[in-house]
């Protein structure tokens, strides 16, 4: 690991990292445990995530923590995440804080029960003032739906006379997203081998470099995400464009 992080080049730190955290039911049927105990045992994995992208100079990490899709898993297991979302953010509220960890979180909050919705502003307001990275939360989040919501809060601007259809630029239309004051992601990697980005960030992502890992999430370490990182580094980004040599 320290040799991996010796190679990182400081000055091509990606802004934005995004995960896709992906391989906890099939962690948990390998070890014979519960779905559960499967997210349960993930939530190092998250914590290896944030510490790792601070360390480096990271300045915003998106994880992909629930999906509009993920509503329809059965109702014990839902009920079993929501309630230990609440409890790591209780628990990790204050090391956020002391870590200068901002939270941050996008996606559909209001379909979340009560008590979670509640404990995530909570946590929010809590770490405000946290400099150093923004953890996004994507929770009932699905890429679609929010160009969707997007693209009807533009319609309606345009009905009431407020917009002309022809002054619709792509910076206008970013602006209604929820993601609209976060920088795009440089980096998107996926656990567990698996080689899609689910509706997730689809509109962000135009120019994002994939990494696509074997290891499944409950697995993943601080080795993990700087590999990915080195390997990013690698690349050479274009933007459409041929660089001179």
């Amino acid at each position: 690991m320290e040799k991996i992080l010796r190679e990182l080049d400081p000055k091509r730190i990606p802004q934005h990292v995004a995960i896709i955290m992906d391989g906890n039911g099939r962690w948990a049927q390998r070890q014979g445990k519960s779905r559960l105990e499967g997210h349960r045992s993930a939530i190092q994995a998250v914590r290896e995530a944030v510490e790792s992208a601070a360390e480096i100079g990271v300045r915003y990490l998106t994880l992909y923590a629930f999906s509009t899709e993920n509503w329809h898993r059965p109702a014990e297991e839902v009920e079993g995440l929501m309630h230990l979302l609440s409890q790591v953010l209780e628990r990790e509220e204050a090391q956020l804080v002391r870590d200068g960890v901002r939270l941050r979180v996008i996606g559909m909050m209001e379909r979340l029960p009560s008590a979670v919705s509640q404990r995530l502003h909570k946590t929010q307001e809590k770490t405000r003032s946290g400099d150093r990275l923004t953890l996004v939360l994507a929770l009932s989040y699905g890429a679609r739906q929010d160009i969707l919501q997007a693209a009807q809060r533009l319609a309606l601007e345009v009905q009431k006379g407020y917009l002309a259809p022809e002054e619709i630029e792509e910076a206008t239309f970013r602006s209604f997203l929820s993601t609209r004051d976060i920088p795009d992601p440089e980096l998107l990697i996926r656990t567990s081998g698996e080689q899609r980005i689910s509706n997730f960030l689809l509109w962000e992502c135009a120019y994002t470099e994939f990494v696509f890992l074997p290891t499944l999430w409950p697995d993943f370490r601080r080795e993990h995400f700087y590999q990915a990182v080195w390997e990013y580094q690698q690349r050479e980004r274009r933007f459409g464009r041929v660089l001179s040599s």
